[in-house]
């Protein structure tokens, strides 16, 4: 099935559910937030995945579209057009995708002026360059006063819903197979592979790296925009590098490389962290009793749970549970082998 067919099905199933399914608050932040982590895995994925770099910073341009798009909408859109009803209607719909378009062009000119000069370089050092851009991000925002600073800053409507959501997650799933399977993705699959062989060939490697971090910087503000105007308050610290590296994490356990791994690995690790969260409880009904306090504090803390979760993973599956660059999960679709006679074996 073509990726154009796959985009389609995403968009009529996002608005079937969005205006036939109710949903509470509790199950409609869930399937919010995981709409979101999807967007910004697959954008990930094309940098660390598919163009074989490291980056994690992806936090620093998911708030900086975050933050540019609420202003927008909260103070910018009132101000310029103070006679516009933006709580809701063709209006307010319409200020909503400019900031968010508004906010994912910013966090891609910020994604080319960092890339530029950091992804001429490799390995290690790319990572800690990478991540030292994003915390810098965080800490101009937090020393920004028109948008709130340390205070945080509150967004003034809840335009994200889930036909939203998920109408940019399948845009962004589209993009980004489209994109890999274009000659441009061919250049990202050298640069991976060999990236001193392909520039030997001539490959451009500074080029198609930038290429894809101001792509993935593009998707991760759009990511930004629609938490901005889900959760409907900012603060820097939801932005530092420990949000990079749960982003990371998704990509790693989905299999770098993978589309469909990192979607799954998305899904299953939003539900995490709730289901780790109902552990205590159903213990408590079935045998009595809490559970012990040290185990209790290990579910409660979520990143010992995937840093658990690497470790293993590591070392019994190094290429991530759906590892390999085909989208499908390697080992429910293997591969025919084919005789020397030309027969599948």
């Amino acid at each position: 099935m073509r990726p154009k067919i796959y985009f389609l099905i995403g968009v009529l199933v996002s608005f079937l559910v969005w205006y036939f399914v109710p949903m509470d608050q509790y199950i409609r932040e869930i399937v919010l937030t995981i709409g979101i982590n999807i967007i910004l895995a697959v954008s990930l994925n094309l940098v660390n995945g598919h163009t074989g770099q490291f980056s994690i910073g992806h936090a620093g341009f998911m708030a900086i579209g975050a933050y540019f798009s609420a202003w927008i909408t909260t103070v910018g859109a009132p101000t310029w057009w103070p006679s516009l009803d933006l709580s809701g209607g063709l209006a307010g719909t319409l200020v909503f995708l400019g900031a968010l378009l508004a906010g994912a062009l910013l966090a891609a000119l910020a994604g080319l002026l960092i890339g530029i000069p950091t992804l001429r370089l490799r390995g290690d050092y790319l990572a800690i360059a990478t991540l030292g851009f994003g915390e810098i991000i965080r800490v101009v925002i937090q020393n920004t006063e028109v948008v709130g600073g340390s205070r945080g800053f509150s967004v003034a409507y809840g335009y994200a819903t889930i036909f939203w959501t998920y109408l940019f997650a399948a845009l962004t799933i589209y993009v980004v197979a489209n994109l890999v399977n274009s000659a441009y993705g061919r250049g990202f699959l050298a640069v991976r592979d060999d990236e001193v062989a392909a520039e030997s060939i001539g490959v451009n490697t500074t080029k198609y790296k930038v290429i894809a971090f101001v792509l993935a910087a593009f998707f991760a503000g759009i990511a930004g925009g629609l938490y901005s105007h889900f959760k409907q308050y900012l603060h820097p610290d939801r932005f530092n590098f420990i949000t990079s590296i749960e982003v990371v994490v998704m990509v790693i356990v989905g299999g770098m490389g993978s589309t469909f791994g990192v979607i799954a690995a998305a899904i299953v690790l939003s539900l995490l962290p709730e289901a780790l969260r109902f552990i205590p409880q159903f213990y408590q009904q079935i045998f009595g009793v809490s559970l012990p306090h040290l185990v209790d504090d290990l579910l409660k803390n979520r990143m010992m749970i995937y840093s658990l979760l690497l470790i293993i993973l590591m070392l019994t599956r190094p290429q991530g549970i759906f590892g390999g660059i085909s989208g499908r999960p390697a080992f429910l679709f293997k591969r025919k082998s084919v005789r020397a006679d030309g027969l599948a074996s």
